[in-house]
């Protein structure tokens, strides 16, 4: 099992990652720095086309975040008042509140036990003549189940629109996010897989028409010269968060492959440490790439906050994602729904864990990370009582 480790186990150490590129990525800066071009510019269309190869999309456009990019997408397609769009209500907020921003209605359906993504089922159960879109959520780095959310599109006209924030470089079928749906939207945030120092978000899609719109929405609307013919954003994204963007993403795939790695040990010390009858690690689909935005496992609601505070209490980093259901938010009580209504999403969100996985981690840090969770289950009388019973 090799040496104890006793140090701190961050959930997320950008250090980690940044040391060994931090030239690369000061000369990056120090080219935007020279070239005084700050607001979208050359960076940010040699992203664009970056990312749209790397996605295989034939078009990809910068935004200012994640959220921007849903927003955008949701606006390209004159989606507003009076309609609706089916989505989770196990994810990021943003995913609902791009919605809301439109005049739309967010449309919560149940998610699948399995993979915590949106359930096919219950998207086809909660159409209506008002659906304009749905919004799958590829959460944790892992698609969603598509190819049923595509007969129904076709069926009903309806938009799909990639919820891809946490998935960049997951795979369903061969074919990666991004180009699933009608648009994919991704997440620059820090933290992701792909992450810059700050916000940034980007859509991929394969449409001209829509990508021309999008480009117009990002910037006011403007269509040259401070025309405009619809009302945007303001959502562009910067030069230097861009060039940093491009010094990663040639990277991205051997971090990919070590966060797999890292997921397929934490699978392996689970069951060596006998956790594997108590927690439920992340169910990985056959025809899929997980790319592990987060390695989340679900303990029994009854113990979490105590393990929580024991692993917070031995350096050991974790998080709850997410420990509230959207349809259960305040903000969304307009909406009608009730505790209850949606019982696998609320289950989860009770249950969720999330452990370190970013790269970097070592062995011996997975190690430690995994004997500490055995031991704050232990404390709680998690243990015994499985045991006894």
């Amino acid at each position: 099992m090799g040496a104890r480790h006793t140090d701190p186990v961050p959930l997320i150490d950008m250090s980690a990652q940044h040391a060994p590129i931090s030239d690369e990525l000061n000369a990056a800066l120090q080219r935007v720095l020279e070239s005084g071009q700050f607001i979208l510019g050359e960076e940010v269309a040699a992203l664009e086309s970056e990312i749209a190869a790397y996605c295989d999309s034939g078009f990809a456009v910068g935004c200012a975040s994640g959220t921007d990019a849903l927003s955008l997408a949701l606006l390209s397609l004159g989606i507003g008042p009076g309609d609706e769009v089916i989505t989770s209500p196990f994810t990021f907020f943003a995913t609902a509140s791009s919605i809301v921003r439109t005049g739309a209605t967010p449309v919560f359906v149940e998610i699948d036990p399995i993979d915590f993504n949106i359930n096919p089922a219950a998207v086809a159960a909660a159409i209506t003549p008002r659906t304009k879109a749905i919004i799958p959520v590829h959460l944790f780095g892992q698609c969603a189940e598509m190819e049923p959310l595509w007969r129904l599109a076709v069926r009903d006209n309806l938009a799909i629109i990639e919820d891809a924030c946490q998935a960049i470089g997951a795979e369903y079928r061969g074919r990666r996010a991004g180009v699933l749906g009608t648009m994919g939207c991704f997440s620059f945030f820090p933290t992701k897989n792909l992450g810059a120092a700050g916000d940034g978000g980007l859509i991929t899609l394969d449409d001209p028409d829509l990508a021309a719109r999008l480009s117009q929405l990002r910037v006011h609307g403007d269509t040259g010269g401070y025309q405009h013919t619809s009302v945007g954003l303001n959502s562009r994204l910067d030069a230097l968060q861009a060039a940093l963007l491009r010094v990663k993403l040639p990277k991205l795939e051997d971090w990919t492959n070590e966060r797999i790695e890292n997921a397929r040990r934490y699978d392996m010390l689970l069951t060596d440490h006998g956790l594997d009858h108590l927690v439920i690690g992340p169910a990985q689909r056959p025809d899929r790439r997980h790319v592990f935005n987060q390695y989340t496992i679900r303990v029994p609601r009854r113990c979490r906050a105590q393990v929580v505070e024991t692993l917070k209490q031995h350096g050991i980093g974790c998080g709850i994602y997410y420990p509230v259901p959207l349809h259960l938010q305040d903000c969304f009580s307009r909406l009608g729904y009730r505790m209850g209504q949606l019982p696998m999403a609320e289950s989860v969100a009770g249950e969720v864990l999330s452990l370190p996985i970013a790269p970097g981690l070592t062995e011996t840090g997975q190690q430690t990370v995994v004997r500490r969770l055995a031991e704050a289950l232990s404390t709680s009388g998690e243990l015994e009582r499985r045991q006894a019973a």
